[in-house]
């Protein structure tokens, strides 16, 4: 899948920001390609504000 940051980090919480960087998402337009598991879309869905998702 991949995941691209559309919303900036400014004002999240920690542990979303802490999310965003395990993801590989630091700035805004930064898209990252990860594997389709429980684990990848549990930090998906903690996030999902942010970011916009293209499953393969």
């Amino acid at each position: 899948m991949k995941i691209k940051l559309v919303k900036s980090l400014i004002g999240s919480k920690k542990d979303q920001i802490a999310t965003a960087y395990s993801l590989g998402l630091k700035k805004i337009g930064d898209v990252t390609e990860q594997p389709d598991n429980a684990a990848t879309t549990g930090k998906v869905n903690k996030i999902i504000h942010l970011v916009v998702v293209e499953k393969d």
